[in-house]
């Protein structure tokens, strides 16, 4: 009985997986949430799939650009920084910038790309994270959940002529309750340069800043691991995302 209960209250092993789908909000997330972990499970044979579901056309710093303008140029920027860490294969959703309001409808279209794609693990950011004002983020990471609990289901969406798809575990970056640290000692560097491929967004004193902050987040990550840099993410199971009070503690 125990050893059923221990389990349940236990996160998903990220190890040896062959394939998986990262969704950002916006065009720089994945490498700014957990560029490091994507590199890493790049090097490892893993078959990383993008989905990015606005086109990042609200952040514009350089008034020479209209919005449609910089959203042609983040798209690029997307390619640019996801390749340089292994990835190959991108999919967008093409919703504006700052309008989401609709998990369902995003859910449904991130169900249909599981289904296809069938991936063993899928990531996003944490939509319970503590003081996060941006609900392009919080939409985001409540459809991405939503898809994660509903794709193993003979239709799901209502309609969808693919097959059902149960997903291994959901990995939540940009989170405050932790329970899984990645070793990213040898793809730091390359993150902070997957970073440095979002030109439209960050300069050298932004990046710079980032370096020094995303460092120190990685070494107290790892303060009590074997090797030097660590990346964390909130991993949970299917069976944590629906009626588990107890899914703040696994």
């Amino acid at each position: 009985m125990d050893m059923l209960l221990n389990a349940m209250l236990k996160p998903p092993k990220l190890k040896n997986i062959k394939k998986a789908i990262c969704v950002q909000p916006h065009p720089d997330d994945n490498e700014v949430g957990m560029g490091g972990i994507i590199a890493k499970l790049a090097k490892e044979g893993c078959q990383i799939h993008y989905i990015t579901v606005t086109d990042g056309s609200l952040g514009l710093l350089d008034a020479s650009l209209t919005h449609d303008e910089l959203a042609i140029k983040r798209k690029e920027e997307i390619e640019a920084s996801g390749k340089l860490l292994g990835v190959n294969h991108f999919h967008y959703l093409n919703h504006k910038d700052g309008t989401l309001k609709d998990i369902h409808e995003i859910a449904g279209q991130i169900g249909e790309i599981i289904r296809t794609i069938k991936p063993e693990f899928i990531f996003c950011p944490d939509p319970w994270l503590n003081y996060e004002a941006h609900q392009d983020h919080i939409i985001t990471g409540k459809a991405v959940a939503q898809s994660f609990i509903s794709t193993w289901l003979h239709e799901y969406p209502l309609g969808t002529k693919t097959k059902p798809h149960k997903v291994k575990g959901i990995g939540f970056y940009f989170t405050s309750r932790p329970n899984t640290i990645i070793d990213i000692t040898d793809t730091f560097d390359l993150k902070m340069k997957a970073i440095g491929k979002h030109k439209s967004q960050f300069d050298k004193k932004t990046l710079m800043m980032f370096s020094i902050y995303f460092k120190d987040k990685a070494k107290k990550a790892a303060i009590n691991e074997k090797y030097k840099l660590g990346a964390q993410l909130k991993i949970l199971g299917q069976n944590h995302l629906h009626c588990f009070v107890d899914a703040e503690n696994v």
